[in-house]
């Protein structure tokens, strides 16, 4: 494989070299494109080493059932390389008929032919702007050939992945507050803050929802926002002074008493018991004044200038 590598940037060198007129990006892309080509031989062969040298296990099936090889089947994966030919080993058991690949197991490519490299992208990708424009995005940038709809069936999976993590780590801190906190190592003073906004979304998720129009149907839902950060000093005149890289962030469209638990979590998760003075600062309205009683009770509660005007 090797000498067929070399071979090849030889005869793109000459083509290269031939050309009377240089297009600096031209050869850019083009040598780019071999080193992906050859990237992706290189990582058949590693997958291929990796499946003859893993070792042998007994294959179980969820009834308990010990399963039996039916052969290889063939799956083509898009990795960051490009294209690879992957053959897996499949097992299925005889009592009840379920199929298992244990190797796509392993490699977290079970049901789907992108990579893990690639579908961080994808979902990195579609995060960041519409699904047409991230599927243009990556092949400018990752030279990834993907279908918008792609992205977006990846972009939501991987999200739905996300907050199941994040739920349970939701559990595991809110759990672990009832555990005696240590002192306050510093003055630093803890600031909380949230409030909503409403966002359209598509018909299908507002049906049998109440809204503000005359007929009492939404338009929107409310995407709940909050940040949690510390304050360093003050500045000439006195004011507050955020430390800039003390911000976190944590938002959903639920109610505002799941949302409660989730900044709580997020505020013990960045000291909240360790902090001498918690400010939280909100708009005032009722659903945020019941989730600051009901979570911060012994905070300083602010109420930011504009809304507090008009009152």
């Amino acid at each position: 494989m090797e000498l067929e590598q070399a071979a090849e940037v030889s005869r793109l060198a000459a083509a290269l070299a031939a050309r009377q007129t240089p297009d600096f990006e031209a050869w850019e892309s083009l040598v780019l494109d071999a080193a992906r080509r050859g990237g992706a031989g290189v990582l058949g062969t590693v997958l291929s080493h990796w499946q003859q040298h893993a070792p042998c296990e007994v294959i179980r099936c969820t009834c308990g059932q010990r399963m039996r090889s039916r052969g290889r089947r063939g799956k083509r994966l898009l990795t960051t390389l490009g294209r690879v030919d992957f053959a897996r080993s499949f097992y299925q058991c005889e009592p009840c008929a379920q199929g298992r690949f244990p190797d796509d197991e392993r490699l977290d490519i079970v049901q789907t032919t992108y990579s893990p490299g690639v579908r961080r992208l994808m979902a990195r990708a579609g995060s960041q702007s519409q699904f047409e424009q991230a599927a243009e995005d990556l092949r400018c940038y990752a030279g990834l050939t993907v279908e918008a709809r792609e992205i977006e069936r990846v972009a939501e999976e991987v999200g739905r992945q996300v907050e199941q993590w994040l739920a349970a780590e939701q559990k595991r801190i809110v759990q672990a507050a009832h555990t005696p906190a240590p002192a306050p190592a510093s003055d630093t003073k803890f600031y909380v803050s949230f409030d909503g906004t409403g966002v359209p979304v598509r018909p299908s998720e507002l049906v049998g929802r109440r809204g503000k129009q005359a007929d009492g149907s939404a338009r929107t839902r409310e995407a709940k926002l909050g940040c949690v950060f510390t304050q360093v000093g003050l500045d000439r005149e006195g004011r507050p002074q955020r430390d800039p890289n003390s911000t976190s962030y944590v938002g959903a469209i639920e109610s505002s008493d799941l949302f409660g638990w989730r900044i709580y979590a997020e505020a013990l998760r960045r000291g909240l018991e360790q902090a001498k003075t918690v400010v939280v600062l909100t708009d005032g309205a009722r659903y945020n004044h019941a989730m600051v009683q009901t979570h911060f009770p012994g905070a300083v509660h602010i109420v930011d200038l504009f809304h507090a005007y008009e009152h």
